[in-house]
């Protein structure tokens, strides 16, 4: 099987419409981790993504008459910008049915190039029937955006230019996974030519399809999907890639929300493009993978897979990256509700630096303060501040991993009011996209007072809402209503963030 796919790769059409992209040296990053660390620059395709060269490659395969009748696919929007130049190109007629939460950069960019773009449902899934539907209706050829053996073909010759642009020893190369056609091509290129090379999977903890897959030993679908890589959004592995990956793959790094972020800002900082959050997946994982195995003085290569981001998100990328570099830390301190105490709680964290401080009055005997604070990376400064501080006889709560703090009670800065009995709360995610909220807001129930409600808007693929109700009984049919509704939530009553904070 490798080498049919090593013959197919060399012999992949892609360079018509794609170019070599260099591998560039990351000397900050690699002066931090200790070892020569290397990103592949797709970001620089025409698409600003790696979805150009499988996209052309399988096009290229069509016959005179195929591409007569046109051709259709369904993508979370890198795979639409190729298969929409790619059209371009070669004079077909392309449709395409994207997720509406795909962001408006990359769907006015496959309309700019002359695709017919059809906006439907809220995840890649719903896109990805609505497609098949319309090609049995309409007779249009099939472009899929990884599971083919001609698509996983043309995004291996990432791993023919990356093995011939750095022929010195190589550690491990990291490859983003969302439906696995760019992992299944680097690891088919790489195994067949250099097996003594680690290749890892890198997905989010939220959309880990192939370690799902890989820990069952069968294909299976994710019950929920996270979206804040919509680019790897992807519920199942594709079958052409697993029977590739499963055999051959030497393992998958899973990463937060925070950790992607973290790494936006590190590609930035190296090579000062802005990478999509899929885009820096990878290196993510090659920065846990360090963490975790602490390897020093080794090559280490990780794919830049796509620059396709709206500029609004930037916000929110900002502002969780100094969590995901484990550079603050967010922590719920007690302190005596007396003149001074604010003055001593700073005497005794000395001069680190106050990323941030919320208080409000609760009552005449203690104040709890949320504070942010300026650590170093590695988790283990985090640990001797709070050490710290308990030792001064203060009680310490550590929020840094807690997501109510960081999305919600933050922003909420500790406000309270003695009419909260029986309130019970809850925390939702929702599509985002114009009328989200009032759409998420229809299908709250009728006849339960709303005690809190706490909405933000930061650009990112999802809403998130807090909601306090009064739920005097039948809490469990309130609960039963809340999962016909369809959307993610937690119950966060017992937070204790929420516990220090708002009651």
């Amino acid at each position: 099987m490798l080498e049919a796919y090593a013959k197919k790769i060399l012999q992949a059409r892609v360079y018509d419409a794609a170019i070599e992209t260099p591998l560039s040296a990351a000397p900050f990053l690699s002066r931090r981790l200790n070892n020569q660390v290397w990103i592949k620059r797709e970001d620089l395709q025409p698409v600003y993504s790696f979805k150009l060269r499988g996209a052309y490659n399988r096009m290229a395969q069509l016959t005179p008459d195929q591409r007569a009748v046109g051709v259709i696919t369904a993508s979370a929007g890198n795979h639409a910008q190729g298969v929409s130049l790619a059209a371009q190109r070669m004079g077909v007629h392309a449709v395409i049915v994207m997720p509406r939460i795909t962001p408006e950069i990359k769907v006015q960019s496959a309309r700019a190039r002359g695709a017919e773009v059809i906006l439907h449902g809220d995840a890649f899934s719903e896109a990805l029937a609505r497609a098949r539907e319309l090609m049995e209706e309409q007779g249009y050829s099939w472009i899929p955006p990884f599971d083919d053996p001609d698509i996983i073909a043309g995004q291996g010759t990432i791993a023919m230019e990356l093995l011939r642009q750095h022929p010195e020893p190589i550690e491990a190369i990291f490859v983003p996974v969302g439906g696995g056609g760019l992992a299944a091509g680097v690891v088919a290129y790489v195994k067949y030519l250099r097996p003594d090379i680690r290749v890892y999977g890198v997905e989010p903890e939220d959309a880990a399809c192939l370690k799902l897959a890989l820990e069952t030993g069968e294909r299976r679908t994710l019950p929920q999907v996270g979206l804040f890589a919509e680019g790897v959004a992807v519920a199942q592995i594709g079958e052409a890639p697993f029977e590739i990956l499963r055999e051959y793959i030497d393992g998958v790094v899973t990463v937060t929300t925070d950790e992607m972020c973290a790494a936006v800002k590190d590609i930035f900082e190296d090579t000062r493009a802005v990478s999509e959050t899929s885009g820096a997946l990878s290196l993510a994982g090659l920065k846990k993978y360090v963490q975790q195995q602490g390897v020093e003085g080794k090559s280490l290569i990780c794919i830049n897979s796509g620059a396709n981001i709206n500029f609004d998100r930037l916000q929110h990328i900002a502002e969780r990256t100094e969590l995901g570099e484990q550079r603050e830390a967010i922590l719920a301190v007690t302190i005596p509700e007396q003149p001074g105490s604010f003055k001593r709680f700073c005497q005794v964290i000395g001069e680190r630096m106050v990323t941030e401080f919320n208080y409000r009055y609760a009552d005449g005997e203690r104040a709890h303060i949320f504070v942010g604070l300026r650590v170093r990376p590695g988790g283990s400064d985090r640990i001797a501040v709070i050490e710290q501080l308990r030792a001064a006889d203060y009680p310490v709560e550590d929020l840094t991993d807690n997501e109510l703090a960081k999305l919600h009670i933050r922003h909420l800065g500790g406000g309270r009011t003695p009419w909260t009995a029986n309130e019970q709360l809850y925390r939702f995610e929702f599509p985002e996209r114009p009328g989200a909220l009032m759409n998420f807001l229809d299908h709250m129930p009728e006849g339960w007072n709303i005690s809190l409600f706490h909405y933000r808007n930061h650009g990112a693929a999802y809403g998130r809402v807090l909601i306090g109700m009064q739920v005097t009984e039948d809490q469990a049919g309130l609960e039963h209503h809340l999962d016909t509704i369809g959307y993610r939530y937690w119950r966060e009553t017992d937070n204790p963030a929420y516990r220090l904070f708002m009651t």
